[in-house]
């Protein structure tokens, strides 16, 4: 059997073919998924990409679940995971209702949803005001926080803080019309770029920067929304599923949705599987 894992981050497995667009270990191929999947068609048995999906723009994400489709064989399956938007909403809704009241574990509880349901959409740094509340020591409700992160809450927060601090002040390629500075040590470039342009246009570029490097989400998905477009994308039966659930044989055994302890990495997520036409 043959499996693809896009995406993957930190989390992959050897016995997949595992791809991001950095490459982290051997293990790992580079590769910007906005150029395709570099296989050829039917070669596949099953693909499968977690909090991928939403980071894509939504006239994008059908082209890429199209991608998807292409290299699976015939009545093979995709599994994806996105954040759940129908269980932050409910989430929201119900921390706003006790907000209301006055109740002061849910007035945080109502800062932590909303930063889950708009800031990871229209940051414009690394971690946006996400990283600034779990910054905070102690996180006034760090129990509700850690059941909605799950168990890559302690990952997450080192990762947040350690991108935060390598990013910090650094100024990478900006666009093609200044490509002549490449060569030029970033800091001169940077003090550069700030003589070529005012400083409201430099912020500008080095925000567009930011978000063309994918980390904010640019669209999100619920059940209804992400078996619609499975199906649009060429997929049948598009199901929910937990994440110890799957049509994939052995699935738990890879520890990809959950550790060896059940734990699930990110119960935020929607979990659905579709077979290919």
């Amino acid at each position: 059997m043959k499996y693809l894992n896009l995406g993957c981050g930190s989390r992959f497995h050897p016995d997949f073919i595992n791809i991001d667009a950095v490459s982290s270990n051997p293990h790992v191929l580079a590769h910007d998924l906005n150029r395709g999947i570099p296989f050829p068609d039917h070669c596949f048995d099953a693909v499968y990409h977690s909090h991928v999906l939403e980071h894509f723009q939504k006239e994008k994400a059908l082209d890429f679940l199209k991608e998807c489709c292409r290299v699976l064989k015939v009545r093979r399956i995709i599994r994806v995971a996105v954040p759940d938007l129908e269980q932050i909403a409910r989430t929201y809704l119900y921390a706003f209702e006790k907000a209301m009241e006055q109740r002061d574990e849910w007035q945080h509880n109502y800062d932590w949803i909303m930063l889950e349901l708009y800031d990871q959409a229209v940051r414009e740094r690394p971690g946006g005001a996400m990283l600034d509340y779990l910054k905070q020591n102690p996180i006034p409700n760090e129990a509700f926080v850690y059941q909605r992160i799950g168990a890559e809450a302690g990952r997450i927060i080192h990762g947040l803080q350690e991108r935060a601090s390598t990013n910090h002040d650094q100024h990478g390629r900006v666009q093609k019309f200044f490509a002549f500075l490449h060569s030029i040590p970033r800091f001169v470039r940077a003090k550069l770029l700030k003589i070529l342009v005012n400083c409201d246009d430099y912020k500008a570029l080095e925000i567009a920067r930011f978000r063309l490097r994918g980390e904010p989400h640019q669209w999100m998905y619920d059940r209804y929304s992400l078996a619609r477009i499975l199906r649009h994308a060429g997929f049948r039966d598009p199901k929910t599923v937990g994440p110890n659930e799957s049509q994939i044989p052995n699935w738990t055994a890879y520890h990809l949705d959950a550790d060896p302890a059940g734990t699930i990495y990110k119960p935020d997520s929607l979990f659905m599987e579709a077979i290919k036409l």
